[in-house]
């Protein structure tokens, strides 16, 4: 068994007869007192963050999670089918798992689903993608110095906020972790 010094974000464990992915950590060493590691969980099932605080050194279980590369496929009304690269099995995948992840989800790109056994747990996109913006108002030639913004639908149907001299055709980069703009790509 594993002690809190091996906790690390992304790490799911078993605790409290439910298994938790560790989403922030942070270790404590108090000027009196026991070190301590305070934690915020997410229960994989229900997706609920808690809050909990463990003593340095206490032994927790670790879950030996499998990472599989897969294709997104397509959406039905509350699933989203993927296809493993290598022996094109398809598996669905339901909405309350996905999550907020969906905002990043194109046709035929490549994601890490991650598996306890044969139960999906969770998904893992990359840090960055480009979509395409399908619609926005229109820029205005010297609106480039202004910290001001607007929003901007992309391909994904998803609303971003971006600066004011992007325009529809534009690929931008957003970070799938935030949800933000990160930088207009050239053409």
């Amino acid at each position: 068994m594993a002690t809190t010094s091996n906790i690390k974000n992304g790490s799911v464990i078993f605790h409290k007869n439910k298994r938790m992915k560790v989403v922030e950590f942070l270790h404590v060493k108090p000027g009196k007192g026991p070190a301590f590691v305070r934690t915020k969980l997410k229960d994989i099932l229900t997706g609920k963050v808690i809050d909990e605080t463990f003593n340095s050194g206490v032994k927790l279980e670790f879950l030996k999670i499998e990472a599989k590369e897969m294709q997104y496929l397509y959406s039905d009304t509350d699933s989203h089918f993927f296809m493993d690269n290598q022996t094109f099995e398809q598996v669905s995948v339901l909405d309350n798992i996905i999550g907020k992840n969906v905002n990043f989800l194109k046709d035929g790109m490549n994601v890490d689903l991650l598996f306890d056994g044969s139960e999906i747990l969770d998904i893992r996109l990359p840090a960055h993608i480009n979509l395409k913006v399908i619609e926005t108002e229109p820029g205005i030639k010297g609106n480039t110095a202004t910290g001001a913004t607007k929003p901007a639908k992309v391909e994904t149907e998803y609303l971003v906020q971006v600066p004011l001299f992007v325009v529809e055709g534009d690929i931008l980069k957003i970070d799938t972790r935030t949800g933000e703009y990160i930088e207009r790509l050239k053409s």
